[in-house]
């Protein structure tokens, strides 16, 4: 079968999670089926990236998106009914470019990844598409109305009722859908949501593996730093539960890593807390902590970072709105927390207590071994494609 794949970003380097998931699923499904992979631009090329990605595709083009054609977007999207995550990637010279590609190519399916490209493809009746949501943007939004400047919360609601409606319109147009977890197509306002397919992201467990290392931080936080819910949960961390830790652990050392990060997150810098920004191999971030914490407090979809850190037994302590997404069994494999009182107790619980993290540790590298290899989430895109 032969697959275009629809992105809104050049799938590598792997320092977003839409990248990520990318990235693994045109690999597996490579290896029964020819790829062709279209995807637009908004940033500088990674010099690797063509290297990377060649050979698991037959045909790559990339599609540059220069600042002025975004800025027009957005503009043109604030007039029109389209949200403005979809707005941002949308331009009708690109959507003729793709046009044309796609009727040179002639696939037998059309993967569309997020609804932020769903306007290319939506009209397209002669050939089936899929639409990953991915996650629910509209949840995510909906989040966020309560933490943001009241300025802005006009915007919000609009572009929160905006997603809402769109999320709901592209189900019917596209031939099968699916999506990260049962969390996040529980929000989908549709009818027939329950016909969404739920393909959870894997871990490269050949990749991250555990390793053997000097433990020179108690507590990692990690991902895209510029992401609005990984801000908010870095300066959770670092503003409601820290202080309940220093009485007992004044040493207490927590290391955030991850690309971009924001002005927020630099600010937390102090003699307690290392702000890294980017790092060539986060596996010595993982393997150099004691814990990653992560009170996602905003997030939708499937947090990586706790597949990632699982995988490399380091025990992880997160939200119960973050596990929903991976089922992982509470003191069994996970440790999960709703106020900083509850952080704080769990974190000093493991640091005090190494066979209770060791357990935890054990338990959860197994969950990862046996539910969560990206040979296993493409199995179920496999049967999902050829369902009719």
């Amino acid at each position: 079968m032969k697959i275009v794949v629809l992105l809104s970003r050049v799938p590598y380097p792997l320092d977003k999670g839409d990248k990520l998931r990318a990235f693994h699923q045109i690999k597996q499904l490579s290896k029964s089926h020819e790829i062709v992979l279209i995807a637009l631009n908004d940033e500088s090329f990674h010099p690797s990236a063509l290297e990377e990605l060649k050979p698991y595709c037959k045909h790559i083009k990339f599609i540059q998106l220069s600042k002025m054609n975004l800025l027009r977007n957005l503009f043109n999207a604030f007039f029109s009914r389209l949200p403005f995550q979809v707005g941002y990637f949308y331009d009708k010279k690109i959507k003729r470019i793709i046009d044309a590609e796609i009727n040179k190519q002639q696939p037998d399916l059309i993967y569309c990844q997020l609804i932020r490209m769903a306007e290319y493809c939506r009209d397209i009746k002669t050939i089936p598409t899929l639409i990953d949501y991915m996650d629910v943007f509209s949840k995510g939004v909906e989040r966020r109305i309560e933490k943001v400047p009241f300025y802005l919360k006009p915007l919000f609601k609009m572009e929160y009722n905006r997603l809402l409606k769109y999320e709901h319109d592209v189900f019917d147009d596209f031939t099968y859908k699916t999506i990260i977890s049962e969390q996040d197509r529980n929000c989908i306002n549709h009818s027939d949501k329950n016909k969404i397919v739920i393909v959870p992201n894997g871990v490269d467990t050949a990749y991250f593996h555990p390793l053997i290392s000097e433990k020179k931080y108690d507590i990692l936080f990690c991902g895209n730093m510029s992401y609005p819910p990984n801000i908010d949960s870095a300066v959770y961390l670092v503003e409601n539960i820290l202080p309940l830790l220093l009485p007992s652990y004044p040493d207490t050392q927590i290391l955030i890593a991850g690309t971009s990060p924001s002005p927020k997150v630099l600010a937390l810098k102090s003699k307690n807390v290392i702000v890294s920004g980017w790092v060539d191999d986060i596996r010595e971030s993982f393997a150099e902590s004691k814990i990653l914490v992560a009170p996602m407090q905003l997030s939708i979809g499937l947090q990586n970072k706790l597949l990632q850190s699982m995988a490399m037994k380091i025990p992880v302590i997160t939200s119960v709105l973050a596990n929903n997404a991976v089922h992982a069994i509470p003191d069994e494999s996970i440790l999960v927390a709703e106020h900083p009182h509850e952080y704080a107790s769990h974190i000093i619980e493991l640091l005090a207590n190494k066979k209770k993290a060791d357990l935890l540790s054990e338990n959860a590298f197994h969950l990862i071994q046996n539910n969560f290899t990206w040979e296993a989430m493409n199995e179920i895109i496999e049967k999902t494609i050829h369902s009719r």
